[in-house]
């Protein structure tokens, strides 16, 4: 599959809240678990997120194994501390198809 348009596959925010940073993502992904039937009874196969990898500033600060009991779209948030207004925060995310998407962001004031 490769590479994925990042603006339709993920909505993320990342504010600055006092001493810390708090990061929210909205994945766009249909995280199929491989035992769904469709409508004609056939198996839909398996298609999730296995990784999910944080960076701030380059440095990775989560890293994230996922399987498929996470649910359709899934929501992320965490929080950072040590990080400041305009500092890049990135999340990349790699499924089991190898399809991967990034998205960029700068700390804005919360």
């Amino acid at each position: 599959m490769g590479v994925v348009e990042m603006d339709d596959n993920m909505k993320m925010r990342a504010q600055l809240k006092g001493d810390y940073v708090e990061v929210k993502v909205l994945m766009s992904h249909p995280m199929e678990t491989g035992r769904r039937k469709d409508d004609f009874g056939q198996l839909v196969a398996a298609h999730f997120i296995q990784l999910v990898t944080a960076t701030l500033n380059g440095k990775v600060v989560l890293e994230a194994q996922w399987g498929t009991g996470i649910s359709k779209n899934p929501y992320l948030t965490f929080r950072l501390k040590g990080a400041k207004l305009g500092d890049i925060v990135a999340v990349t995310w790699h499924d089991n198809l190898g399809a991967t998407a990034t998205q960029e962001i700068a700390v804005t004031q919360g």
